[in-house]
């Protein structure tokens, strides 16, 4: 049965015509799936969905997202990021098939929205891995991000309504009025790195941009997987940041605004 697949130019360069052509027609896609952006349910015959094409220097790894999460788009990883991958095979010729899979390695989502402290809108970045992100070195079996974080800085939100403290050295580029990445000090502290880059710049609504500009500082808040989702609406995300909070799940810091 063909699928609701959308399959980008980018990616049908990667994979070739005749392997986009069989996942459109059903060959090769799962019904069912997990998004890789917020790790939900989906379904790829009932509604839009993207495909995302991990590339590595030899491996290439297909999965599937919500197409109201990202696009289809082809995100290039180092090729250790891939080795970890759990793949399944969709197809009945394993030999012909092409590997589906979500890899271990997380990616960093990111939603915008604007949130309200104190009776003003502030705009904000929502950060939240794919996956559990362990600390470099470590065997992997324990999610370190809220600590890792916590060492760069971040601090523990207890309440919603108190407005993070700046963090020093980082900062949120937008150009254009789309969101290019998240920078933080670079080593050595010789000028900025990407901590967060998007693979296609982000759009962000009118009022978000606009209240950026005025306020010209960016609250990112951060939770581990699991803890905020794909949120449709700013009220819904605001009630899932509450309730990280209240689990000790969320930390945040303001950043000062770069570009327009």
């Amino acid at each position: 049965m063909p699928r609701m697949l959308d399959v980008s130019e980018d990616v049908r360069a990667e994979i070739g015509d005749e392997e986009a052509d069989r996942l459109l027609d059903g060959d090769n896609a799962p019904g069912n799936y997990d998004c890789t952006s917020c790790r939900t349910p989906g379904d790829s015959e009932q509604e839009r969905t993207s495909t995302v094409l991990f590339v590595g220097e030899e491996t290439a790894v297909l999965a599937f997202a919500h197409a109201s999460c990202i696009p289809s788009q082809v995100v290039r990883v180092a090729e250790e990021q891939l080795q970890g991958a759990v793949a399944s095979i969709t197809a009945s010729d394993a030999a012909d098939a092409l590997s589906v899979s979500h890899p271990e390695q997380a990616v960093l989502g990111v939603t915008s929205g604007l949130v309200l402290i104190q009776g003003e809108l502030h705009p904000a970045l929502v950060v939240e891995p794919t996956a559990p992100v362990a600390r470099p070195g470590s065997d992997g079996l324990v999610d370190e991000f809220l600590p890792l974080l916590a060492e760069q800085g971040f601090q523990q939100v207890m309440d919603l309504d108190t407005r993070p403290a700046v963090l020093p050295g980082w900062s949120v580029l937008v150009a254009m009025g789309q969101l290019h990445s998240v920078l933080q000090p670079g080593p050595g502290g010789a000028g900025q790195a990407a901590w967060w880059q998007a693979h296609q710049p982000l759009q962000v609504t009118d009022g978000w941009r606009a209240a950026a500009n005025k306020s010209h500082t960016v609250l990112v808040f951060a939770a581990p997987v699991g803890s905020i989702g794909q949120q449709p609406r700013e009220d819904l995300l605001r009630d899932a940041l509450e309730k990280a909070a209240a689990n000790g799940r969320l930390v945040a810091a303001a950043m000062p605004l770069a570009g327009t």
